[in-house]
């Protein structure tokens, strides 16, 4: 969505919110200033290097009157030197119709399935927006109509999904690519209708004793892309599969212990093939008699799908292990720092993650990531020059 439509349609919204005749409402959201500074110069022409500022914008409206909800979420990005980079989407804009044991929303959603840290292997409903972050924690907005059910002996949740949304990714200019850009304006599928096939899913979830189990099922369109060369070798072509994926996770809590476990078998990218994600985190509570948590976190990440005819993954055989320092004073400071290990070809990559609160009002966010020790044959060596320090400022309102 262009930024000139997406201002367009946040005064039409503030124009018919403004008459309050919705019931009880609701405004609040974020605006904020990021840099994101490249220390080390580009490996690609064309790559942007220094600093890379941008503005961000997420105001969220939600109003509720009886058995209904309505939220509208969009968001905006005004990036100051990759123009892909620059965008706007609707994350959230919904109607929801809440009945004693069951659930009805209709339109644009981000639903998070899975409990690892390190990566989210079950959770398939919302496209990554990838040049907000490489971490995959960002999503796009998913059109859907969702029916859930609440028993005693779990929870039902059923999705149509209508309007499947292509990843994103950096332009000529942005860091964080490979050699070639992707070409968005290209982009394959399998299915002959294209953006327009309706994607199903249907998710389980329930929690026994110490227990949180679900299970799902997905049948559509990938959301991860196969990027394939263009005849002349310039460019890279995203080709989007049809699928079956069948997904587990598992949390299990006792006392300072907290096990995980996600796993999925897909096909309809090349061979039939499995993926999961195992481990723990460990919490030492008031560390060394003080009001912080210390988390300790350990998980192995296996990937056995070939590398021909699928979306490639650098995390076939790899450990993450990271600490999560929680201060829990009146500023909600918190440090996350952790490093992926590739058990087979040696290399990693180290990220730092921090925030404090300042005042009521202002988050300070800082964020860092090193890649080392990678070979020239593996598919990190495109972001060997690319650590990065990133400083957000957000204004909560």
């Amino acid at each position: 969505m262009s930024i000139k439509k997406f201002s367009i349609l946040l005064i039409f919204v503030c124009n018919i919110t403004s008459q309050s005749v919705f019931g009880e409402f609701e405004f609040s959201g974020y605006a904020a200033y990021e840099g994101r500074w490249f220390p080390n110069s580009a490996q690609f022409p064309e790559q942007l290097h220094g600093v890379q500022n941008a503005l961000i914008i997420e105001p969220e409206w939600i109003i509720e009157n009886g058995d209904h909800q309505f939220s509208f979420i969009p968001f905006a990005r005004i990036d100051s030197r990759d123009d892909d980079r620059t965008h706007a989407d609707i994350r959230e804009a919904y109607w929801l119709y809440i009945q004693d044991g069951w659930e009805l929303l209709v339109g644009f959603n981000r639903e998070f399935w899975g409990v690892t840290e390190s990566r989210h292997l079950v959770n398939i409903l919302n496209q990554i927006d990838q040049v907000e972050n490489i971490d995959e924690e960002d999503y796009l907005g998913q059109a859907m109509l969702n029916f859930s059910i609440q028993k005693d002996f779990g929870r039902f949740s059923f999705y149509a999904l209508p309007l499947f949304r292509e990843r994103t990714f950096a332009g000529h200019d942005g860091r964080l690519r490979g050699p070639l850009i992707v070409d968005d304006d290209e982009a394959e599928y399998d299915s002959s209708a294209e953006q327009w096939h309706t994607d199903l899913a249907f998710r389980y979830s329930h929690y026994i004793g110490d227990w949180d189990i679900g299970a799902s099922y997905f049948y559509g369109t990938g959301r991860e892309p196969t990027l394939l060369a263009n005849s002349d070798g310039s460019r890279l072509i995203p080709h989007y599969d049809l699928i079956n994926q069948v997904g587990i996770d598992i949390q299990y809590t006792n006392e300072e212990w907290l096990w995980k476990f996600e796993g999925i078998v897909r096909e309809g990218q090349g061979d039939t093939f499995a993926a999961t994600v195992f481990g723990f985190e460990y919490t030492f509570f008031q560390f060394r008699s003080s009001d912080a948590d210390l988390g300790i976190l350990l998980e192995h990440l296996f990937d056995d799908r070939d590398e021909i005819d699928t979306p490639l993954t650098t995390l076939e055989n790899d450990l993450f292990l990271g600490t999560r320092y929680t201060f829990n004073d009146i500023q909600d400071t918190s440090l996350l720092a952790g490093g992926i290990f590739d058990l087979e070809d040696e290399s990693y990559s180290i990220r730092l993650e921090a925030e404090r609160r300042i005042g009521d009002s202002i988050k300070v966010e800082l964020e860092g990531q090193v890649f080392t020790n990678t070979r020239d044959d593996s598919l990190t060596s495109a972001f060997r020059d690319d650590d990065f320090i990133q400083l957000r400022l957000s204004k909560f309102f």
